[in-house]
This record gives C-alpha cells, structure tokens and sequence, in this order.
C-alpha cells in the first residue's frame, strides 16, 4: 500500500513539475513576444542558405592562413598576460597567503567586477578606446583571462597543505618566502594546467571578436555575412573548427600531463 501511495506522490510531483515548466514557457513567450511562425515562414530563405553553405569557397582557403594565425597570435599573447597578471593576484587574493581578511576581499571584489563584463562589452569598450586592431583583440583577451584564471587560481591555493605553511612560519620565513617555497610548488601544476585551459577558450572567443573590430579571422567573418557570401562563411566556419579542434586536442593533451 505505501508503494503505491509513494508512486502515486511521485507521479504527481513529475506532473506538477511538467505544468511548471510549461506556465514558465508560455509566460517567456508572451513576455519575449516570440513568434515561432517565422520558422516555418522563413523556410525558403532557410533553404537558399544552406544551398550556398553547403558549397564552401576551398579556392579562398589561402587568404584565410594569415588571419587564423594572427588569431591565435592573439589569443597566446593575451592569455600569456593574463596569466602573468593572475599569478600575483591570485596569491594578494586569498588569506592562506596574505593573513590579512580585508585585503584579500578587495582583491576577490575587483576580480568578481572584472569577471562581470562579457567579452563581447569589454572589447567594444576596448575598440572605442584603443581602435580597431589586433592589439585591441590582445588586450580585451589579457583582461578576461587575468580575470578567469585568478578566480581559478586563488581557489587552488586555498586547498592545499598547509603543513609547509606551518613549518616555513616556524622558522622564521617571510610571508614571500612562504608563496615562494611553500605554496607555488603545491600548485604550480594547476596553475600550468589553468593557463592551457585558459588558452583553449580564448582561441574559440577570439574568433567572435572579429565582430567589434577587434581584429582576427572574425572581421572577415563579419564582413562576408555582410556581404551575403556564405560559401566563402562556410569555409571560414569550417577553418575555425578544425583549428579549434586541433589546438583543443593538443591542449588537453598537455593538461593531463601536467596533473
């Protein structure tokens, strides 16, 4: 009898969950004004794109060799600043190195603002600043790591061991003697694996960036959706895949090296 006054119950909890999950659909749809008959309507439109994307442009394959290397020219040297920037950092952001709550607060509270701004802003911040370029593209890159890879960092210094701590403390060494030979060697790996993951989402981001004017394969990108030429957009796509692939491959390889 329990079994099934227990099934019963749970029959009925799955169904209340169904009818939520739909009210808070339909309410979306109402509140977004969405209109899903586009889809259907738009199925002609739909059709002669994929007829022209389907067909990529192989003969401007070339010209796209110099703008994906400066891609991921971008996304290295932005992810190496950030990481340079992120090692200190992490270290003033936790207490396990600095033994002072407040300043380790300011430090979390500035990363978490940082952390906050999107790419896409950051860049566009950064392209009305600066100008368009890659410099730009390194920039907003070096800042979106440095913020990433010091919440990451921080976080892998606050559980380690803390006997060496103890024992360094004991004979009288400073506190950057202690991050220097009691913390960096526990979490030296981490942070190695942390800056290649760093690497493999910037290289994916980077190709977005194109879209503000921060430089890379994406302006070209911009510029042939522009231009209504998606045989030359399906070779672009195709060429940021197998690239992305190759350096995400290569990428997790070392990382599990490393741990």
């Amino acid at each position: 009898m329990r079994l099934k006054e227990t099934v019963h119950f749970n029959w009925y909890k799955h169904l209340l969950v169904l009818l939520f999950l739909v009210l808070c659909f339909s309410a979306s749809v109402r509140l977004t004004s969405a209109d899903f008959s586009v889809v259907v309507t738009n199925s002609s439109q739909m059709t002669a794109f994929l007829a022209r994307f389907i067909h990529p442009d192989f003969s401007y394959l070339p010209k796209l060799v110099s703008p994906m290397l400066k891609t991921l020219q971008m996304s290295l040297v932005g992810t190496a600043i950030g990481v340079v920037l992120a090692i200190p950092i992490s270290f003033l952001a936790t207490t396990v190195a600095t033994e002072n709550r407040w300043l380790s607060t300011i430090f979390r509270f500035l990363l978490g603002l940082i952390r906050t701004i999107p790419n896409l802003l950051l860049a566009a911040l950064f392209v009305a600043i600066f100008g368009i370029g890659e410099a730009t593209g390194v920039l907003t890159i070096a800042v979106f790591t440095f913020g990433m890879v010091s919440q990451l960092m921080f976080q892998a210094i606050e559980t380690i061991d803390f006997g060496p701590i103890e024992s360094a403390a004991a004979v009288g060494a400073t506190k950057l003697q202690i991050a220097v030979w009691s913390i960096a060697p526990q979490v030296l790996s981490q942070f190695a694996s942390y800056a290649f993951y760093a690497f493999e989402v910037n290289e994916r981001a980077s190709t977005v960036l194109g879209y503000v004017g921060a430089g890379g394969i994406g302006v070209i990108l911009n510029s042939s959706l522009a231009l209504l030429n998606y045989e030359r957009v399906s070779i672009i796509i195709l060429t940021i895949l197998v690239t992305v692939t190759l350096v995400d491959k290569l990428s997790e390889r070392v990382r599990r090296s490393l741990l």
